[in-house]
């Protein structure tokens, strides 16, 4: 890599989940000499979750890779203007162009294959279907592993859902996409969708939507190759 290259990356996770998911790819691009934060985002609005990132991005000492994770993917394309993002993530993610939100992107995915078994609201906030979160969200992992993501959740914010972005970062940064072709949270088709409308660079994995955890050595090729995408 040249030495324009971005050395940060901040990794922003999705819904349902937090930070800690990312351990397994924290520690690959750690070894590769990358300096990686997570961000903590609460998930309880849009706002508040870029709000959060662009405290992490303020902190760097140079140019970054944005990361995002599903419904982190709606955030780092809102946060991507920031000065020091120098490209942008997307891991089998939500890709918003401006005036959209998540709940407007799962407005026009296929109704014809699987759905995410988002149990009613309650309180304002979402959870999925404990007895169906490993099929669905977490199916390459170990049944123990699934398990404790399933009861581990993180109450899901329904102004998350409805946050609409102002200014995608990707119509201004290069941007990467990993599709995860066996998903059974958002479509594949529709992830290659949203990757072709932002000009994405991409790459697929026969992997669930909770890639991240299962083959985070594959998400972590993604970034480097995000990362020395950004050289000049």
């Amino acid at each position: 890599m040249g030495s324009s290259a971005a050395r940060n990356v901040v990794l922003v996770h999705g819904g349902f989940v937090d930070g800690s998911g990312w351990q397994g790819v924290y520690d690959a691009l750690s070894r590769d000499g990358f300096r990686v934060a997570v961000v903590q985002n609460p998930t309880l609005s849009l706002d508040g979750d870029v709000a959060a990132t662009k405290r992490i991005l303020d902190a760097l000492d140079g140019p970054a890779v944005l990361v995002g994770h599903s419904y982190g993917g709606a955030i780092i394309t809102e946060a991507g203007t920031h000065p020091n993002v120098a490209a942008l993530a997307y891991i089998c993610a939500f890709a918003p162009d401006a005036n959209e939100s998540v709940n407007t992107l799962i407005a026009g995915f296929p109704t014809d294959g699987p759905q995410p078994p988002i149990l009613p609201p309650k309180d304002g906030f979402l959870l999925l279907d404990r007895e169906k979160f490993h099929g669905s969200f977490a199916g390459d992992l170990p049944d123990d592993l699934a398990a404790f993501m399933a009861d581990s959740q993180v109450p899901w914010g329904v102004d998350a859902l409805g946050g609409v972005v102002t200014d995608p970062g990707w119509r201004a940064k290069p941007s990467w996409y990993l599709v995860t072709a066996e998903d059974r949270m958002i479509p594949p088709s529709a992830q290659h969708a949203m990757a072709s409308r932002i000009g994405a660079t991409v790459s697929e994995v026969a992997a669930s939507h909770a890639v991240y955890v299962s083959q985070p050595d594959a998400v972590a090729k993604v970034i480097v190759e995000a990362a020395a995408g950004t050289t000049h």
